[in-house]
């Protein structure tokens, strides 16, 4: 039967998208390990065992042969007496595989209950602790504010993390100190060792490596100045720790930050390889759209009411997210340009 499901070594289109999918007898496949608590739904099974449309493939995992997506069109089959099912084969462990089940669950047939996806989002934290809040939040279908409580509620007896797994399956330290301090001890001892290494081994993108290479090269410390003064410092509100700096920015620092911004803008507007193409413009828009949201950032900031202010902050961060991404592209191909 191995040789069968395995196909491994068998040629394929390399320009095709479709999964591989195996006809596999009922008898051999073991029950999931599903984020339902409650097992099956039964008549939810029965309605698909009624049905005339074809089921998907189910998702097993192939080291188990465990069902990890599927269990209801399974018990669907075995109602209408099939004796094999069409099967996708998942490879990776039992946590990646836990993982992938919520997943599914959340994208189709029928939705987990909060109270699962909250128990599948514990389950997960506990067991990946370095996969970060919002690639957990994705998974599960919850908001990355609910995964960072459970997270806080499960962290309170064990020891702070350096580095988490976002969505993008990077690493990402969660002190940009750190992850500068990281890759310049990964340089001294390494000194010729290609950045990309030394980014992957410190958690930080290409650009950061570079330049945590050139300060060491100058003799200057491999953090940068703004990240140099933070410490944690408890929150008395809520009995949180939080990054906070001892530099506080002033009005006249704040206002010279502002009109070098500005005066950017004004140069790159210039820019013929930006003004006349589509997606220059677009960029451009972009930029400027995000001066004036600092101009008037103070303003907008006082008027959001309370009840939208976490659905705001979420989608601030999202934001933030987008931007952080492009500078760390634009870092990376900066530096291979080097």
């Amino acid at each position: 039967m191995e040789a069968q499901l395995d196909r491994s070594d068998q040629p394929q289109d390399l320009e095709s998208s479709e999964p591989v999918l195996d006809l596999v007898p009922i008898d051999q496949l073991q029950p999931a390990d599903s984020p339902r608590r409650a097992g099956e739904d039964e008549q939810h099974a029965q309605r698909l065992a009624e049905s005339e449309t074809e089921w998907p493939p189910i998702l097993v995992r192939r080291s188990t042969m465990q069902v990890i997506d599927g269990m209801h069109r399974l018990r669907a089959a075995k109602e209408k007496g099939c004796h094999s099912i069409k099967v996708e084969f998942f490879d990776g462990s039992e946590e990646a595989a836990f993982v992938e089940a919520v997943r599914a669950n959340i994208r189709h047939g029928l939705p987990l209950c909060l109270e699962d996806r909250r128990s599948a989002a514990e389950r997960i934290v506990a067991a990946q602790r370095n996969m970060s809040d919002r690639a957990i939040a994705e998974c599960t279908g919850l908001s990355t504010k609910t995964v960072g409580g459970i997270r806080r509620r499960l962290d309170q007896d064990s020891s702070p993390q350096e580095v988490r797994v976002g969505k993008d399956g990077r690493r990402h330290p969660l002190s940009a100190a750190d992850g500068r301090r990281q890759a310049a001890k990964a340089l001294t001892a390494e000194p010729f060792a290609p950045l990309r290494q030394i980014a992957k081994a410190a958690g930080v993108s290409v650009g950061t490596a570079h330049d945590v290479r050139e300060r060491i090269r100058r003799g200057e410390d491999p953090v940068v100045p703004r990240d140099r003064g933070k410490r944690p410092k408890p929150d008395v509100r809520k009995g949180l720790t939080a990054p906070v700096t001892d530099t506080v920015v002033t009005a006249p620092e704040k206002g010279r930050k502002m009109k070098n911004m500005q005066a950017r803008l004004q140069s790159l507007r210039k820019d013929p390889s930006l003004r006349l193409s589509e997606s220059g413009r677009e960029l451009l828009r972009w930029l400027h759209l995000h001066h004036r949201a600092q101009v008037k950032y103070p303003h907008v900031v006082d008027n959001i009411p309370p009840h939208l202010a976490a659905i705001v902050a979420e989608l601030a961060t999202q934001c933030s997210e987008m931007w952080r991404n492009l500078a760390q592209e634009l870092e990376e191909r900066a530096s291979q340009q080097d």
